[in-house]
């Protein structure tokens, strides 16, 4: 019987962890270029140690690399916003000021001056460093990533480069998702750092958003039945107290 709990247990820890990663698609399904990294599969582990030779429980194994499939595409007219195609990925500086990667493309003027995604992080030029825009100028942006500023008060100006993205096509290339968010090659966890890019030329689609790629009804259907295993295990579990304390109880009384 003790067997039989054991193995229950055992399960409703893996059942929690599939928990918090349909949690974490659901809460990010209206995040503009959400991507989903945790990937799970259940497998039968022996148990090692003496006495728990015939004792096996479920094993999820998971595997955190980007999967870069494309969002919807949501037309919104803004001159910053950025569609990025393919497996574009765009150029970010993290908190701690290592070079990492985004699928955002909300992209603003911070207090600082700088080109920057709307959840704060900087956005890196082709060179490495941040894009500084002038004071009192409207921006564009060129499907190839090139940045172009206009002078309201000259409109009949040409226009002049202030940037170029930093962008990378990450077809092939073993992506990971870091704790800020960004996104960083598996070859460098923890590290930061640029790749060399796959076989297509980046390329963005200005004045649209990408939204979040997590199907809700996929994820809601898999929640649900998630659930539904965590109750028949807790029912087990509470089944096999009683049986026990049924047999407690006769053997007090035999």
């Amino acid at each position: 019987m003790d067997r039989l709990v054991f193995t229950a247990m055992a399960s409703l820890k893996q059942l929690n962890n599939m928990k918090l990663k349909y949690a974490n698609a659901l809460a990010n399904a209206s995040t503009v270029g959400f991507k989903q990294t945790f990937q799970f599969a259940t497998e039968t582990s022996q148990v090692a140690g003496p006495g728990f030779g015939t004792r096996f429980v479920p094993m999820n194994r998971s595997n955190d690399e980007l999967v870069i499939d494309q969002g919807p595409l949501i037309a919104t007219g803004r001159k910053l916003d950025i569609y990025l195609k393919g497996g574009t990925l765009l150029g970010a500086q993290a908190p701690n000021g290592q070079l990492a990667f985004t699928r955002r493309g909300d992209l603003t003027v911070d207090q600082s001056g700088f080109l920057s995604t709307a959840n704060g992080h900087v956005v890196l030029g082709d060179g490495g460093g941040p894009i500084t825009v002038p004071v009192g100028v409207e921006l564009a942006i060129t499907n190839d990533g090139t940045v172009t500023a206009t002078d309201p008060v000259q409109p009949d100006a040409p226009p002049t480069i202030v940037g170029n993205l930093l962008l990378r096509d990450a077809t092939g290339v073993r992506m990971v998702r870091r704790t800020d968010g960004l996104y960083e090659p598996i070859a460098a966890r923890g590290k930061g750092g640029d790749f060399e890019g796959g076989p297509n030329v980046p390329e963005v689609q200005p004045g649209s958003l990408e939204g979040s790629s997590i199907n809700v009804a996929e994820q809601l259907v898999g929640f649900m039945d998630m659930s539904r295993s965590f109750e028949i295990k807790i029912k087990m579990i509470n089944e096999m107290k009683e049986l026990d304390d049924s047999g407690t109880t006769m053997m007090r009384y035999a």
